[in-house]
């Protein structure tokens, strides 16, 4: 399959980089009105070939910020998610909230389990169906609170691998079992101390898959990670720890911070790993932040497990 351009030319955007490998801050995009289609190919190819993209000042509001992720694809929404009975704080159920915010509108109490959640305290990628994720900043702390992202460039660090490990994944084809029960687990052991992850459904994906908008290949690994199949539960872990600690190296990554009410980041979770860091849901400041979610459309999407509509849904 043949892979982005080494070197795309754009012509009706401006992109500044960010890292020496990764990460590109886009500006020249007018959001007052639906994003022409010359400029949103560029846009795609700039997050094909950056991983991660940040928009400052883009002044969506929710309306925009759904349309515009809807012309990357088909979006997921929080139904199946909240079949568990919890209500959703915002308008469109195409916009998943992040926040730390109750539906009266007060910041969540200090023993709230729902800060636990979305914070495994590590880099991570985000649901195995999903590639591009946008998360506008609208009404987020700033830099000035402590609200920072770091993504991790998972394509160079597998490129940069010692050739024998990766010679070995992939001779192995190692699959790798996700479960976000595991991460929550690991992230916060006393508030999910009743938890077994193992009664719970995995998603199973290839520890080492090809990006098929660029051609390079990737890592597909996550804070998620329950274990990796064939493999004891010791040489599981050494593997993976091994494989990411390499791939969370200073070398690898880029913190993006929320200058200003409206800033937005692009990102695709196949070429980056995230996490929120400088206190996210710990901290006493508001966090009202929205993110689409864009269903993959690779051959790979769905990994080596049954398509379905169903979730784990949240109480």
């Amino acid at each position: 399959m043949p892979g982005l351009s080494t070197s795309p030319e754009y012509n009706h955007i401006t992109i500044k980089k960010l890292h020496p490998k990764f990460g590109a801050e886009i500006s020249g995009v007018d959001f007052s009105r639906p994003v022409e289609k010359k400029v949103f190919d560029e846009i795609l190819t700039a997050i094909t070939q950056f991983g991660v993209c940040v928009f400052r000042n883009t002044g969506l509001d929710d309306a925009g910020h759904v349309a515009f992720a809807g012309q990357f694809g088909e979006l997921d929404d929080v139904t199946p998610y909240t079949a568990g009975g919890r209500a959703h704080r915002l308008s469109d159920v195409r916009l998943f909230d992040v926040g730390n915010i109750e539906l009266d509108g007060t910041v969540f109490a200090l023993d709230n389990v729902r800060r636990q959640w979305p914070f495994p305290r590590r880099l991570e990628l985000q649901s195995p169906t999903s590639r591009i994720l946008i998360a506008p900043g609208a009404r987020a702390p700033t830099r000035r609170d402590g609200g920072e992202t770091d993504f991790a460039d998972v394509r160079t660090a597998f490129d940069e691998l010692p050739t024998t490990l990766k010679d070995e994944l992939r001779e192995k084809d190692y699959i790798a079992a996700h479960s976000l029960w595991h991460s929550r687990k690991t992230a916060a052991p006393e508030t999910f101390t009743d938890i077994n992850p193992e009664d719970y459904p995995m998603g199973r994906h290839r520890l080492v898959q090809r990006h098929e908008a660029s051609g390079r290949e990737t890592m597909y690994i996550a804070a998620h990670i329950h274990h990796i199949e064939g493999l004891d539960a010791e040489a599981s872990r050494g593997l993976f720890d091994k494989l990411f600690q390499h791939a969370t190296q200073p070398c690898y990554v880029l913190r993006i911070g929320w200058d200003s009410p409206g800033d937005m980041i692009l990102w695709d979770n196949t070429s980056v790993m995230h996490r929120a860091v400088g206190g996210s849901f710990e901290g006493k400041f508001r966090r009202d932040m929205r993110r689409a979610t864009v269903h993959d459309g690779s051959s790979s999407a769905w990994g080596l497990n049954e398509r379905s509509n169903v979730r784990q849904g949240l109480p």
